[in-house]
């Protein structure tokens, strides 16, 4: 089987924007990716069930998110919604409402645009948030994360003011605010999943190098503290950052990237006993591993290392979580996302 992968990454240095790559799972390889779209700073990436890619982008002194039809052999330009200042960070994605989320590091923003299968966006709602925390990169609010919960509220990381919210979200795509958990102080909450049964969350905490456990309630939107343990060895002394947190579809296994440490941290999640273990580090094989993907069949995981201008490809053993290394070294300038989009 083939699987088509493509990684958003920054235009810094000599990317040309988006790249598509070809796993195959029967060789074990992925093939050498190539430019596919040229764009800048395509820096998340998210596709709807009608092909349609959205992506963060950036021109000139102007961000936000632009949306192309993959339909056809070359991806077609749909729309785009550009404001002045820095563009967004990470994008959410309502299939059911057809509304985008995206979440503004910089501009202490979540904003909603409404969608459809041709890629329009028509901006339908925008909340500026507020706050701080002890660090010295949380002097402000940082919105880092805005994706759904199990029930179709929407989650909010606030890495820089050590919250979390919930907020309900109606069909034209308007937001209130439903609920607010505070994480320890310094916590820095990045990126979120949840377990399957929809009871539990694991986030991602960056400035701490952190993962905590958290149970979810449906009814109030409420999380609640349950278990931290840390991403890095007690040993680590230098610089570390925490980045993205995936979680395998039984709900066994959270893998979070370390950047600084350069591993993918593996934990297991007994549901039983609500308790988190964990289980090993395993070498990205290149420096700043901001993202990384696990694919369909969930026997293979992709990082993309942003500082090495290099992607991995991990094979991962359904049973135990653990992960082998198979291929490195596949160049992908300055990667920063990687999405399956088979």
């Amino acid at each position: 089987m083939q699987e088509t992968i493509l990684f958003g990454t920054y235009t810094k240095k000599g990317s040309q924007g988006v790249y598509r790559g070809i796993l195959d799972t029967e060789q074990k390889i992925i093939i050498k990716p190539e430019a596919f779209i040229q764009i800048q700073n395509p820096t998340y990436l998210r596709s709807s069930a009608a092909n349609i890619l959205y992506t963060i982008s950036k021109k000139k002194n102007q961000g936000g998110i632009t949306s192309y039809d993959l339909n056809s052999s070359t991806p077609v330009f749909c729309d785009e919604a550009l404001t002045d200042g820095a563009p967004p960070c990470y994008i959410g994605f309502d299939e059911e409402k057809q509304l985008i989320f995206t979440a503004n590091f910089h501009e202490s923003t979540v904003t909603v645009f409404k969608t459809d299968k041709q890629g329009t966006l028509i901006k339908t709602d925008e909340i500026i948030h507020q706050g701080s925390g002890p660090r010295p990169e949380q002097e402000a609010s940082h919105i880092h994360y805005t994706d759904l919960t199990p029930d179709n509220c929407l989650a909010v990381c606030d890495l820089g003011a050590d919250k979390l919210y919930t907020y309900n979200v109606t069909f034209d795509g308007k937001l209130s605010l439903k609920a607010e958990f505070s994480t320890s102080a310094g916590f820095a909450p990045r990126h979120l999943v949840f377990h399957p049964n929809g009871k539990y969350a694991f986030l991602a905490g960056e400035l701490s190098s952190q993962l905590a456990l958290l149970s979810y309630d449906s009814t109030t939107g409420r999380f609640k503290h349950i278990q931290t343990l840390s991403t890095i060895p007690e040993t680590w002394n230098k610089h570390n950052g925490a980045a993205a947190i995936r979680i395998s579809a039984n709900g066994k296994f959270i893998y979070v990237s370390n950047r600084g440490h350069d591993s993918i941290a593996v934990f297991k999640f007994d549901v039983t006993k609500t308790k988190l273990e964990f289980i090993e580090y395993t070498s990205t094989e290149g420096e700043f591993p901001r993202d990384f993907m696990l694919d369909s069949t969930e026997k293979f995981i992709v990082v993309a290392n942003q500082n090495t201008d290099n992607v991995t490809l991990f094979g991962r053993n359904t049973k135990t979580g653990s992960l082998t290394c198979l291929q490195k070294n596949i160049p992908v300038p300055e990667g920063v996302c990687v999405l399956f989009n088979s």
